[in-house]
């Protein structure tokens, strides 16, 4: 029996407000996360704040996930600084690291238990064509994304008896806020020029396909890497 609550973070706006938005039309019941106390997700959706580079706020925010008992974990939430590899300080790392690997990492281990509990669940980790591919002045952003592609692989191993699904989505360039503020305009056309469909994603794109992965219609399809990249990486 499909589950009715839902848990997108990262859910206020790109490609997690775009599978928030899908999941309610979808009939869930679907909580977002963000890192404002104003903030909000899609219309219909319930808010929670957390800013996971806070290990004390991430402690809460875990806490209370367990108390939720999800049926369909999206773990989108994200951060990325493009530098070079000599001179990116740890601080910059250890915070990306955080976010990307430590919070899904620790938001995976509270809503597991229900869903193995349940004998039903369907958790599905964003990572990147950067944990595919990468590139250079990417280097500790694909270092987490490997990583959330290592750590999807051996939780799904270990809950499918279960009937707990755990794949990645991994999203090649999206017309996302993200992706602009981080290439900027020339380096947009620059990516357009390399993919061989000659577009960015939109959001709502990665989003059904996400919406897929954690419906019914996948009974058993668990710890793979899919790659939604308009053929970025196969060029």
């Amino acid at each position: 029996m499909k589950p009715t609550r839902a848990l997108v973070t990262g859910g206020t706006r790109g490609i997690g407000e775009a599978t928030a938005s899908a999941l309610l039309e979808a009939g869930y019941e679907v909580f977002v996360s963000g890192t404002t106390p104003d903030g909000h997700g899609p219309k219909g959706s319930s808010y929670l704040c957390c800013d996971f580079e806070d290990s004390s706020a991430l402690s809460c925010f875990v806490d209370t996930v367990a108390g939720l008992d999800v049926g369909v974990l999206v773990n989108n939430a994200g951060i990325n600084k493009i530098g070079s590899f000599e001179d990116y300080t740890m601080e910059d790392f250890d915070r990306i690291q955080r976010v990307n690997v430590t919070a899904p990492y620790r938001i995976c281990q509270a809503a597991v238990s229900g869903m193995r509990k349940g004998r039903f669940g369907r958790i599905v980790n964003i990572t990147s064509v950067f944990g595919v591919v990468s590139k250079a002045e990417r280097a500790a952003y694909s270092t987490s994304k490997f990583a959330l592609l290592g750590l999807s692989r051996a939780l799904a191993l270990e809950v499918a008896a279960d009937n707990v699904l755990v794949n990645c989505v991994a999203p090649g360039f999206v017309d996302t806020e993200l992706t602009r503020r981080i290439l900027g305009a020339k380096g947009i056309e620059t990516i357009i020029a390399s993919v061989p469909m000659g577009r960015l994603a939109l959001p709502g794109e990665i989003a059904r396909f996400v919406r897929f992965l954690v419906s019914e219609d996948n009974s058993y399809m668990t710890g793979q890497h899919v790659i939604v990249d308009g053929g970025y990486t196969s060029a």
